[in-house]
């Protein structure tokens, strides 16, 4: 049978302190960590309760923080970042709110730039199949169509 630790209230409540102050969390991750540590229900209520109390575990900040990283850091578009802080169950409310803090015009400089980086990279002597790829490239991203395909028109016609 294998052996697992079994923690206190008091020391998986530090535990978890320790864990959210080292990076931001959303609660999902702070959830799975506590059902990993085998706590209870009630003891999870209690701790989860703690730290959101405490400032430890923050939804809006860590929304804040989360799009920030992802667009600046990974290049990510708006449609990607949404669906993954949907798929961590922030609310609405807080995703807007954290995308609002993206700049227009940072937003297309970044889109730009990326578009045209890789379509530099990309060697494809079939243009259908290099628009292909690039388009396929900047949807998964997160990028909106309504800027990719002008986009791709513009950069293929300096070919």
């Amino acid at each position: 049978m294998p052996s697992f630790q079994s923690y206190t209230l008091p020391e998986a409540t530090k535990k978890m302190e320790r864990y959210c102050a080292y990076q931001e969390r959303c609660h999902q991750e702070v959830l799975g960590k506590l059902q990993q540590m085998r706590m209870i229900p009630e003891a999870i209520d209690h701790i989860m309760a703690h730290l959101i109390q405490n400032d430890f575990l923050n939804e809006q900040r860590f929304a804040d923080n989360f799009v920030s990283g992802k667009f600046r850091i990974k290049k990510w578009g708006r449609n990607r970042i949404q669906r993954e802080l949907q798929q961590r169950d922030i609310s609405q409310f807080a995703i807007n709110s954290a995308l609002k803090a993206i700049q227009e015009e940072e937003y297309l400089g970044v889109f730009s730039e990326l578009a045209g980086k890789r379509w530099q990279q990309l060697k494809d002597d079939d243009l259908q199949k290099k628009k292909r790829k690039l388009m396929g490239y900047l949807l998964y991203r997160g990028w909106e169509s309504s800027l990719i395909y002008p986009k791709i028109e513009e950069l293929s016609g300096k070919v």
